[in-house]
């Protein structure tokens, strides 16, 4: 069984050295820079969830790429040729930012995997975890599906609950929905021949919006609960939740509590 790895963030790491240390053959990493093109801004955006994983891949001998893009966010790149002479079994896409063409899903006999941070069809499109503890959620989950032409409404592959607890900071959430994955994706390719693939309900998917650090200006006209959920639900590793002082600068909140 042979995978290609997409990824470029501490999620994409985790997984990728789990895959490799329980002897799952990584054919090719394909990556991103910390600072890259999206669609959604006209400038380049961070990536404060990076990993430079070139360096695992330079550890384990295996090829690394890295796709460009344009300042809009379109791929500039065509890694179709790299991807065809391996014959990959599954294409993994892990910690992504950018839509996969059909025509490379499609040259993986299994096609191309993601894993989403929710329950879908919940939470679909960016930041599900943020939006989660933002909307005061208490539990999320996570998706193990198959990439089609829209926003993470592919078929499901395995689902597993996550418990959101009410002290829990977006760090520990992830740090749970990290384990989780790890578990969940090593089970499935260790007995991919049995794979089920089973449909979304499309009509019950809601997209929600990537954010911008500019997203976590606080509303103090919030309620207690609501401004307790909106900074746990931005802080380490992410940019954070903030206020603006009488000069313009961002003081940003890292923790709060209720009395």
């Amino acid at each position: 069984m042979k995978a290609i790895f997409f990824g470029a963030t501490k999620f994409s790491e985790d997984i990728l050295t789990h895959l490799l240390n329980n002897n799952i053959d990584v054919g090719a990493l394909f990556t991103i820079p910390q600072e890259f093109g999206i669609s959604y801004s006209d400038t380049k955006v961070k990536n404060y969830n990076y990993s430079e994983l070139e360096i695992v891949a330079t550890k384990n001998n295996i090829p690394c790429y890295y796709i460009d893009s344009s300042q809009e966010g379109k791929i500039t790149s065509d890694y179709s040729e790299i991807i065809e002479s391996i014959n990959p079994d599954v294409i993994l896409i892990m910690g992504w930012y950018y839509m996969v063409p059909k025509k490379i899903r499609d040259l993986a006999k299994y096609g191309a995997w993601g894993i989403h941070a929710s329950m879908l069809p919940d939470y679909a499109g960016g930041a599900p975890l943020v939006w989660a503890i933002i909307n005061g959620e208490k539990e999320t989950g996570i998706t193990l599906f198959k990439l089609d032409d829209g926003i993470d409404d592919g078929d499901i592959i395995e689902q597993e609950k996550i418990v959101i607890g009410e002290n829990d900071s977006i760090k520990e959430v992830y740090e749970k929905v990290t384990i989780a994955s790890k578990n969940i994706l090593l089970k499935v390719l260790q007995n991919i021949s049995t794979i089920k693939f089973t449909p979304q309900d499309k009509s019950k998917i809601k997209i929600y919006p990537q954010r911008k650090p500019d997203d976590g200006e606080i509303d103090l006209t919030k309620t207690a609960k609501d401004l307790y959920n909106f900074i746990r639900a931005q802080s380490s590793p992410y940019p954070g939740a903030f206020i603006r002082t009488v000069d313009g600068k961002k003081l940003i909140i890292e923790k709060a509590r209720i009395e």
